[in-house]
């Protein structure tokens, strides 16, 4: 659980990870993919696009399915079919995503 807490930090602001990625995955569709065919990104406005720093803070979006839940190699984690299905058992299907609360 704490791998995929630590995983899922990575899905937002991650323009420089995955340019420095060689795989890429996404935890909604659980798809894998090269970071060139990743198009779409988010965080960018008119106002902001010639921003260096906004620029690095760009999240990506899955060239298969639209989700911003992408995650390179380059976080540190195995970007693997297995571990992308653990990542949307925990974020999408909402099995894993906290513990129970104890009820006193």
């Amino acid at each position: 659980m704490n791998e995929l807490l630590a995983a899922y930090r990575y899905t937002s602001n991650n323009w420089a990870q995955i340019e420095a990625s060689q795989q890429c995955g996404c935890c909604n569709c659980v798809e894998l993919f090269k970071p060139d065919e990743i198009v779409g990104w988010t965080g960018l406005t008119m106002d902001n696009m010639n921003d260096s720093a906004a620029v690095a803070q760009q999240t990506a979006m899955c060239p298969r399915c639209g989700s911003e839940a992408v995650l390179g190699d380059a976080c540190g984690f195995a970007i693997n079919a297995n571990f992308l299905a653990r990542m949307n058992e925990a974020w999408f299907q909402r099995t894993l995503i906290r513990r129970p609360s104890v009820k006193t």
